[in-house]
């Protein structure tokens, strides 16, 4: 994948409190990135993804109708999904040791608390798109790659149950840092 410049990188940011939508915009423009979409819950980031693919989805957890893990959930297991392997980024106040596996499992490819600096949200955003895990689906999951390299299975069975790795497809967009 070719590197480019920010400006040419398109993310969607879903959160129903404007003004965080507010800062979060100043911190990705403060980048340099100028294709920025806004969703106020799931249900209109369903719509968002329908018109126009994103580069890189930004997701708050808690709104309604659709929270982040029901959005997450429908973009990676649907056959109406717009995007299944579009990069997911859960940015949330509710992240503790439990709530993050549940993101986990839902699909988002990772998290980061609220509240955000500047440097952490940009920072996880490079480190994600840089490092994109292959995905894997089972029965009951799809989505990124859940193990890390670094915490090998130490048990008689490394799955119980056999999964299928797959890669995303290559985006002609990639972060630049």
């Amino acid at each position: 994948m070719d590197s480019i410049e920010p400006s040419q990188f398109n993310v969607l940011v879903i959160e129903d409190n404007e003004h965080f939508r507010l800062l979060t915009r100043t911190v990705l423009q403060s980048a340099g990135i100028r294709a920025i979409r806004e969703a106020r819950d799931g249900v209109e980031a369903l719509e968002a993804l329908r018109e126009e693919p994103a580069d890189l989805v930004l997701l708050d957890w808690k709104m309604e109708p659709m929270d982040g893990l029901v959005f997450v959930s429908r973009v990676r297991r649907s056959p109406a999904s717009p995007d299944p392997f579009v990069p997911v980024l859960m940015v949330s106040a509710y992240l503790d040791a439990e709530l993050v596996r549940e993101a986990y499992d839902a699909g988002v490819d990772a998290c980061i608390a609220k509240p955000i600096t500047a440097k952490g949200l940009l920072s996880r955003i490079s480190d994600l798109m840089k490092h994109r895990r292959p995905f894997v689906r089972t029965e009951t999951y799809f989505g990124p790659d859940r193990r890390r390299a670094d915490l090998p299975f130490q048990g008689p069975e490394r799955r119980v149950t056999p999964c299928e790795p797959i890669r995303p497809p290559a985006r002609p967009l990639r972060w630049r840092s």
